[in-house]
């Protein structure tokens, strides 16, 4: 019979090898959880084992009462009726108006709309989808070069993992028991920073070689001060959602309530007003949308609890932080070889299932590396508490499951994008993601170097 430890690590190689074979992850997660229980349990009769799949009914039902999961379809509903309003259409024609005269202006708007539609959304996946959607055409009719066009897009698209409400954040929180406010505090700066990161890399681009982009053209002022008209009640929702959930003005739950209400309503009177935006029709086709994409999270997040119960009676976590206790390795450098496994890992799994399985085996290490439960920040390893330390590393974590949604060979985002334009070959695009991907590692080692970066607001804030 092979030792616990033994078992968890060979649960934990077929369940990435079932991830490779593009099972579902809930499903997944529920195979290796429950096999890998049933292997643990061959020493003891069956009938010790149905009590154990007995609790699954109450594990489900905690999953899905859990009230800080409830913002979750709430942040999924308001994605969807956004987009179903063409809120993200004016979103980008509005930003468009405003930067069209500056050269590579249009693909700035990209951007910059990518982050104000991830605030709403929460998934990069889906903001991917729906800019490349609304900005590709506009951009490829423009004549900006196929790889700048569709480069932008599939980098602009992981803003939506980490720009506030976050669906991640929210899941991240809950794994190691942190406030939900404080990380959405804390994901404001290194947000904007990405925003500002990536038009920089547009400017740098078009200014070294323009022939990536054509000459600005200004639009038309009847239709600049059209879509600036409509670009207002936009960034007026959208930034009420991020600055107030930012600066703690409201939790995660009523602002996902009120933001839900607020975009239906504004929705249905542009319908009303100009004959676009939401109607009965589309509000049905975003409900039905939501049903489905939550129901796979609530499978995912009942398969990671399924699975953590495995590897909980392994002990691979515990083993794996006390390895790391008395192991001598610098602190600094694990927590660096954590991050490019986040990196690979992105490449190929979707970023919830990723913070489900990883971060219950990194952050009991990163606790043991730190000096323990009640170490200070005088005395810690990182320099800083432990409640900081889960602020910091879980920002960080988000950044580089980012880099693994664009990264070669296998980035999710490009996928997407590459869908969307098929005229366009795989290695264009991932040729046009390279200068944002050097971008996110210089914001990476920003954040290594200044964790005050992330930790600024949650400190002004909290006192």
């Amino acid at each position: 019979m092979l030792d616990p430890i033994t078992i968890g690590i060979l649960g934990l190689v077929v369940l990435f090898a079932l991830l490779l074979l593009r099972m579902p992850v809930g499903i997944a997660m529920i195979v290796v959880g429950i096999g890998g229980t049933w292997v643990l349990s061959l020493s003891v009769p069956f009938v010790r084992f149905v009590p154990y799949l007995r609790q699954f009914k109450s594990l489900l039902w905690g999953n899905v009462a859990n009230y800080d999961l409830s913002v979750v379809p709430l942040f999924v509903l308001m994605g969807y009726i956004a987009a179903e309003a063409r809120l993200s259409s004016d979103l980008f024609k509005g930003l468009e108006a405003l930067l069209s005269r500056l050269r590579g202006g249009v693909a700035m708007a990209a951007v910059a709309a990518c982050g104000g539609f991830g605030a709403v959304c929460g998934s990069s996946l889906a903001t991917a989808a729906t800019m490349g959607k609304v900005a590709l055409p506009e951009l490829r009719n423009l004549g900006y070069a196929p790889r700048l066009a569709a480069g932008a897009l599939a980098a602009g698209g992981t803003l939506g993992i980490l720009i506030p409400p976050s669906v991640a954040l929210v899941i991240y929180a809950i794994i190691v028991e942190g406030s939900i406010l404080k990380m959405f505090q804390a994901a404001v700066v290194p947000g904007l920073l990405a925003v500002l990161g990536f038009i920089l890399v547009i400017a740098v681009q078009v200014r070294l070689n323009p022939s990536l982009a054509p000459e600005p053209k200004p639009m038309p002022a009847d239709e600049r001060r059209v879509a600036i008209r409509r670009l207002i009640p936009v960034i007026a929702i959208f930034g009420a959602i991020i600055l107030g959930l930012g600066f703690g003005l409201f939790t995660p739950t009523p602002a996902a309530s009120i933001g839900v209400f607020v975009i239906a309503v504004y929705g249905f009177v542009l319908r009303w007003r100009t004959g676009e935006g939401l109607n009965l029709a589309g509000l049905m086709r975003a409900v039905r949308a939501t049903a489905i994409t939550a129901g796979m999270i609530y499978l995912i997040l009942f398969g990671a609890e399924v699975l953590k119960g495995f590897f909980t009676r392994t002990g691979l976590p515990q083993a794996l932080s006390d390895w790391a206790a008395v192991s001598g390795l610098d602190p600094m450098l694990v927590l660096i070889i954590m991050l490019v496994i986040f990196v690979i890992l992105g490449c190929f799994m979707e970023s919830l299932a990723m913070i489900l399985v990883v971060v219950p085996f990194f952050w009991p290490t990163l606790i043991a590396l730190n000096g323990g439960d009640y170490v200070t920040a005088e005395t810690a390893a990182f320099g800083m508490d432990n409640d900081s330390l889960k602020i910091w590393f879980g920002i960080l974590a988000l950044i580089v499951v980012e880099l693994g949604l664009i990264t070669p060979p296998v980035g999710l985002n490009v996928f997407i994008i590459s869908s969307l334009t098929r005229d366009t070959p795989m290695s264009t695009v991932f040729r046009g993601v390279l200068p944002f991907l050097g971008a996110e590692v210089i914001r990476v080692a920003l954040i290594l170097m200044l964790p005050a970066l992330t930790l600024i607001v949650p400190r002004l804030i909290g006192g």
